[in-house]
């Protein structure tokens, strides 16, 4: 499994609906719990965050590689997590 990083902001719409649908997804796939995931506020952590390349939250990045930026449905989420849980 590879690691997820989430990069967010505190009150942000787009990132709460992101987390809604993805702790919806790890209920429906219990599987999917072990992956490891790291949710950064961008402003707690702004070094962290300066140092990855994306303007919009909320921001995923699988193994050090970006895959999704912005607005995020169920249907993006579940790609990050499957994209994760790959071998």
């Amino acid at each position: 499994m590879k690691e997820i990083l989430l990069f967010v902001l505190k009150g942000c719409p787009h990132c709460r609906l992101a987390l809604q649908c993805q702790e919806e997804l790890l209920q429906a796939h219990p599987e999917w719990r072990d992956i490891p995931l790291r949710v950064i506020d961008e402003r707690e952590e702004a070094d962290l965050a300066d140092s990855y390349d994306y303007f919009y939250v909320p921001t995923y990045y699988v193994g050090g590689e970006k895959v999704h930026e912005g607005h995020a449905e169920r249907e993006d989420v579940e790609k990050v997590l499957r994209l994760a849980a790959e071998e």
